[in-house]
């Protein structure tokens, strides 16, 4: 009996060590309705800190939802600059990336000299990183993440996010590079030959390193094939002239490439049909 009630005494010490050191629901419930500034102020910067160490989000929300009421009183005095990091780094926790970048943005403005001030300059970019969508939307926020990650790499060549910028800025690109490819391939689907060469021009022109550009190569040569054997008589020969030169293009820089054996193929067909215009024409 004796030992039962020393293991039920600490436990309820255990419960109440453990509650001492947390805002209760009460306290959050007076400062939200109390309008005492310094009392939101400290609940909030409380509720931010257990939310931190707990990895609660609901703490972060109820931690915002008292900062933003008291926020304005403290811009220019000496807790202004870490409430409003505070502030920023709630929004981005809880997910909402667009309130996040432009509170990040605002504190990197505002205090250029903070200690915090990298960490906040890599976090407005990791916010419109993670609201750039897939490769087939709009890409607005991808070219936003990719500029903020390049003034990163520019501002803080050692920095400690540097390897991460670097990855994640190369991992934008290819996503923009995928959707210029996908246009190029959708003219070739379409069957709209020549806007897939031109599209596909383009999409090698821009993009020098892109893993797309064996594909692209190879639908480029595709495409001036078929619209050359579908053309009009007298274009016919020119057309496969040209899609033979797109063929020892592809053969150039792609020896080993994936589409090797289809190349082959239509080069062959190309020499054919050149043959057998000359012929006819001889004849």
């Amino acid at each position: 009996m004796q030992q039962i009630l020393k293991h039920n005494i600490y436990y309820l010490f255990l419960l109440v060590s453990l509650m001492a050191g947390h805002t209760s629901c009460s306290e959050y419930q007076k400062a939200l309705k109390s309008d005492e500034v310094k009392q939101k102020y400290e609940v909030a910067m409380q509720l931010y800190e257990e939310g931190l160490a707990e990895n609660k989000k609901s703490k972060h929300k109820k931690a915002l939802r008292l900062i933003e009421q008291v926020l304005p009183q403290y811009r220019g005095k000496p807790q202004g600059e870490h409430i409003s990091f505070v502030h920023a780094n709630s929004y981005y926790i809880l997910g909402a990336y667009f309130d996040s970048a432009y509170q990040f943005e605002r504190f990197t403005k505002s205090y250029p000299n903070s200690q915090k001030y990298e960490e906040a300059f890599y976090k407005s970019a990791l916010s419109y990183y993670n609201e750039s969508p897939r490769y087939s939307l709009d890409q607005t926020e991808t070219l936003k993440a990719m500029n903020k990650f390049q003034e990163y790499i520019s501002k803080f060549p050692d920095g400690e996010h540097i390897g991460d910028a670097n990855e994640k800025y190369a991992a934008l690109r290819e996503k923009l590079e995928k959707k210029a490819y996908e246009i190029a391939k959708s003219y070739h689907h379409r069957e709209d030959y020549k806007a897939a060469i031109e599209a596909f021009d383009n999409f090698i022109e821009n993009n020098p390193g892109s893993k797309f550009r064996d594909e692209a190569y190879f639908y480029k040569l595709d495409a001036a094939y078929i619209l050359a054997i579908n053309s009009y008589a007298q274009l016919v020969e020119e057309r496969l002239i040209a899609a033979q030169t797109y063929y020892e293009d592809y053969l150039k820089y792609f020896p080993q490439g994936g589409y090797v054996e289809q190349a082959n193929t239509i080069a062959k067909e190309i020499k054919e049909r050149l043959n057998n215009n000359s012929e006819n024409n001889l004849g």
